[in-house]
């Protein structure tokens, strides 16, 4: 049986791939599930550093849940509650996942598709990529986590035309409302996104990891920081990155951040 969740270790990066090209990786009930254990797993590797998200081929990064389960296991409020906690429970888990996290999207990247990828740090697409959220072409209203990525992401103008519409534009679209990080042929693009994860990496993981903490904080509506937060930057003056940091400027060498 073909696996259709699986992970990639490249030293510290992981890579998460959505593994069923016949029907462009569209997301199964299981498939959901499968993601919240990986997921959980990598969470707690340290020796997890940066974490991709991609499409198994150039067809599709996730055309969206699937939904020929839908008149199944998603039909009336009292199934469709157990699936959308499900799912629900997977973007939050890949959103608050402690390291930086970049998802490649080749192809499609579609409803519940765009909203895995929108739970990432950074979106790479190529020209050829196409993108939506299509809830309103089946009935469906759009989950309130979900909506405040996508507004924090790209304004609230641009989300209600998204969603109102549910047209499919392109990734350069997405580029110009800040949707798509960046753009790379398609040639280019899984060596672009593994250059752009070896970047990330050869920053201090103490500051990213804290960074995206308190980013989120903000974007989640905090105004002050909390104990822990306050904790947690206080605590980066101690670490051996800190360290590094300063020997490194002070030598003018680029630093090197132990993993």
């Amino acid at each position: 049986m073909t696996t259709e969740i699986y992970v990639e270790r490249d030293g510290y990066i992981a890579t998460l791939v959505l593994n069923r090209p016949d029907k462009r990786n569209s997301l199964s009930k299981a498939m959901f599930q499968a993601i919240v254990d990986n997921l959980e797993i990598l969470r707690e590797d340290s020796s997890v550093k940066v974490l991709i998200v991609r499409g198994v081929n150039d067809i599709a990064f996730c055309s969206g849940a699937d939904i020929s389960e839908f008149l199944d296991i998603r039909y009336a409020a009292e199934h469709a509650k157990a699936y959308n906690d499900l799912a629900l429970k997977a973007i939050d888990i890949l959103y608050k996942f402690p390291q930086p996290t970049i998802a490649m999207i080749q192809g499609l990247a579609i409803g519940g598709g765009l909203e895995l990828a929108n739970a990432c740090d950074f979106r790479l697409a190529t020209p050829k990529s196409k993108l939506g959220i299509t809830a309103a072409n089946i009935g469906i209203i759009y989950n309130l986590e979900s909506t405040k990525r996508l507004i924090n992401i790209v304004g609230v103008a641009k989300a209600k035309e998204i969603l109102y519409t549910a047209n499919i534009f392109t990734a350069e679209e997405g580029k110009n409302i800040g949707l798509i990080t960046a753009l790379h042929e398609p040639v280019q693009i899984e060596e672009a996104t593994l250059q752009f994860a070896k970047l990330l990496l050869s920053k201090s993981s103490v500051a990213n990891a804290g960074i995206k903490k308190i980013i989120q904080a903000i974007v989640d509506g905090e105004t002050e920081e909390s104990e822990e937060l306050a904790q947690m930057i206080l605590d980066s003056f101690s670490s051996d990155d800190y360290n590094e940091g300063i020997q490194a400027f002070l030598n003018k060498r680029k630093p090197t951040f132990n993993k």
